[in-house]
């Protein structure tokens, strides 16, 4: 990676991230989704309940998706048509947030940054996250489910 990018150049990176993993929710999970605005959070993240992905290559960071477990296993009902409780529920988040992930990383591709994504790690109990540079939250609501807040942390 040129570490030498211009502001232009890094905010346009940033743009293409988040239109990724926009388009990577739209087409992974299939209920209807409110996106409220992207904003951007400096507090150190406060998680209950999440997925946490490494982002590597031209885009440094992180993907925390983060919600209520009864969030997650609502998209788990609505994708396989049963509902999804303990392990089950933990392995599933795991496997939509490796989704997303993977679905950001292959559209921003198509946008000339080379991109790929470390396995996913379930973050359960009380977590604080600290020592990136930037946060960007994308909340997101989906229908009957509730609240997922997308974070993407940038180093």
């Amino acid at each position: 990676m040129n570490y030498l990018l211009t502001t232009e150049e890094r905010s346009q990176n940033v743009t293409n991230l988040l239109n990724g993993t926009i388009t990577s929710i739209k087409n992974v999970i299939p209920l209807e989704l409110n996106l409220d605005k992207p904003q951007i959070s400096e507090q150190s993240l406060k998680i209950e309940f999440g997925v946490l992905i490494g982002i590597t290559g031209d885009i440094k960071g992180k993907m925390i998706l983060n919600g209520d477990p009864a969030v997650f296993g609502y998209i788990g009902h609505k994708m396989f048509g049963m509902p999804l409780e303990g392990e089950m529920l933990s392995s599933f988040s795991g496997e939509l947030g490796n989704m997303i992930a993977g679905g950001m990383s292959t559209n921003i591709i198509e946008q000339g940054l080379g991109t790929d994504i470390t396995s996913p790690t379930i973050l359960e109990g009380k977590t604080t996250l600290r020592g990136y540079k930037k946060a960007l939250l994308l909340p997101v609501s989906f229908e009957s489910a509730g609240t997922m807040n997308i974070y993407l942390l940038l180093d």
